[in-house]
């Protein structure tokens, strides 16, 4: 194992995480979102230099493009993590035997934890903000299309560590190699977890692959059904902000599906998709309804279904009603997120009972499926996974917990 003596570093440097208080971590969390600002072009220019190997046209450039607002925006986060509840030493459950053992149950971090993400260079900070404030380290195998912006991102978290005589190895960018994500993979001892964020591809392989534990995030094929009863005028706000927020996330919508009574409102529902040149791929019944009314116009293929887009392009299907709404989701669905529109509560209610997703949308768009958004300061990645953490994962899904037992020198009959 050629990354074994990093390995090795990041395993050590992990225990000593545990002498750090809760402010301590905090102080050096502000003073990296600070660093993170005061550098800003530093990042930019590494940032340019992965952008001039990408094709504009490419949906992941969105992903991998870092501006001055968007860098304003992840120094905030860092900081709003830093003013959080830390989730360690946490009492989840305390009680005496009757042989008088006192058993205590407390939160305690993982120890190391290893991500693998793709063209995502703001997850660096995300992740080692999220993991140093939950006393964890981190080892992160960054993508190549963002190489040059996390060599740079890491350089500077280092930089803020050593000044507050913190070993830097608590961080570790792996080489953005094939051959370090399998190491990673195998680096049974050292890597407590790990967490793939990226595409069905990365995320089939690191499950089928690994020798670690790994708490899946899945693909985000995104739904949203606009029953019947849905509103118009909330029908078109919450389609339009689904789909063209930000296209290459893993919340955009990427499938509508239409109540078939509907159908004579299509073109009205779906209009503000234009002014963003949303391709449609349409069933014979909607591309009938709206032919003529939607410049953006093709027929869907069985293809178009079950496509995790990262485009301006969406699905439309028609359904007859619930059922055939809730058999689609199940068959196309990835258990990410899911959105049903009506003023109907009964149909709402059953709709959120029966789909099987981390997240289930009553009439709001499924771009609020992020870790910020739900109060938790930042995202590790969105789990779509039942065994352990499920949605958007933060802080108290990034820790453990060990038992804590004190007696009288009671033994055992």
């Amino acid at each position: 194992m050629q990354l074994k003596d990093t390995f090795e570093r990041v395993k050590r440097a992990s225990k000593s995480l545990a002498l750090l208080t809760d402010k301590q971590r905090n102080e050096i969390l502000h003073a990296v979102a600070d660093a993170i600002v005061k550098n800003k072009e530093r990042i930019l220019k590494a940032n340019a230099q992965d952008l001039a190997k990408m094709d504009k046209a490419n949906p992941l450039y969105d992903r991998l493009q870092l501006t001055d607002s968007r860098l304003e925006d992840i120094a905030s986060d860092m900081r709003n993590v830093a003013t959080l509840p830390s989730p360690l030493g946490h009492i989840t459950k305390q009680k005496t035997l009757p042989n008088g053992l006192r058993l205590c149950r407390v939160s305690v971090p993982f120890g190391v934890i290893g991500m693998i993400y793709e063209a995502r260079p703001n997850v660096t900070f995300d992740v080692f903000s999220l993991c140093f404030k939950s006393g964890n380290a981190c080892v992160l195998k960054g993508g190549k299309d963002a190489d040059c912006s996390n060599q740079e991102e890491v350089a500077l978290i280092h930089e803020v560590l050593q000044q507050y005589g913190v070993s830097k190895d608590v961080v570790a960018l792996l080489p953005a190699t094939h051959e370090a994500t399998g190491e990673m993979l195998n680096a049974v001892g050292y890597v407590d977890l790990c967490i793939p964020r990226g595409g069905r591809k990365l995320i089939d392989f690191v499950r089928d692959t690994a020798r670690i534990p790994v708490i899946e995030t899945g693909a985000g094929v995104v739904n949203t059904y606009f029953d019947k009863d849905g509103d118009l005028e909330m029908g078109r706000a919450i389609i339009l902000n689904a789909k063209t927020r930000r296209v290459s996330v893993c919340n955009a919508l990427d499938c509508l599906l239409v109540h078939r009574d509907r159908l004579d409102i299509l073109s009205e529902l779906v209009s503000p998709l234009a002014e963003k040149q949303v391709i449609i791929y349409a069933d014979d019944q909607a591309y009938a309804a709206i032919d003529g009314k939607y410049p953006y116009l093709e027929h869907a293929t069985e293809e178009s279904f079950g496509t995790e887009f990262m485009d301006y392009k969406l699905a439309i299907k028609t359904v007859a009603n619930l059922d055939e709404a809730l058999a689609h989701i199940d068959q196309n669905g990835s258990g990410h997120s899911e959105a049903i529109i009506t003023k109907n509560e009964q149909t709402a209610r059953i709709f959120q009972a029966h789909v099987d997703a981390a997240c289930v949308y009553w009439n709001a768009p499924t771009s609020f499926t992020d870790g910020a958004q739900f109060g938790l300061g930042a995202e590790i990645g969105i789990s779509t996974q039942k065994l352990g953490p499920r949605g958007p994962m933060a802080l108290e899904e990034i820790t453990t917990y060990k038992w804590l037992i004190e007696g009288e020198g009671q033994v055992r009959p």
